[in-house]
């Protein structure tokens, strides 16, 4: 087990201020879902439409903001088709993919979390 240190405040304000920017990149209910699609569909792309329809109580302006961070970010790409009509496709890029041990290690904490409560 990870055993956090006790710091002096000046040693202490570069992994608040990562973990901050992290949070802030990463935040939300539906970021992390987001890379999580794209990183486990076919060839890591997806049109904009599938993504809607298939992540669940997601609307289009919610969907459309939070791709719109992600690629700001580097953490997806966005493709314009030449297409009538225009399609657009969205990939997890390879900085993007950097972030799923971490996103793995929050799924198997949140399963523990949710066994701790089911037997207490």
């Amino acid at each position: 087990m990870t055993e956090i240190k006790e710091l002096p405040t000046q040693t202490c304000r570069g992994p608040l201020l990562a973990l901050k920017d992290s949070l802030e990149l990463c935040g939300g209910k539906w970021k992390l879902i987001i890379l999580v699609y794209l990183a486990a569909s076919k060839d890591e792309k997806q049109f904009f439409m599938q993504m809607r329809r298939d992540i669940s109580g997601i609307s289009a302006k919610v969907l459309s903001g939070e791709l719109k961070e992600l690629e700001i970010n580097k953490l997806v790409s966005r493709t314009v088709c030449d297409t009538q009509p225009v399609t657009v496709v969205y990939a997890i890029t390879e900085h993007g993919k950097t972030i799923l041990p971490v996103v793995e290690a929050l799924i198997k904490w949140g399963q523990l979390h949710r066994q701790k409560f089911r037997l207490s």
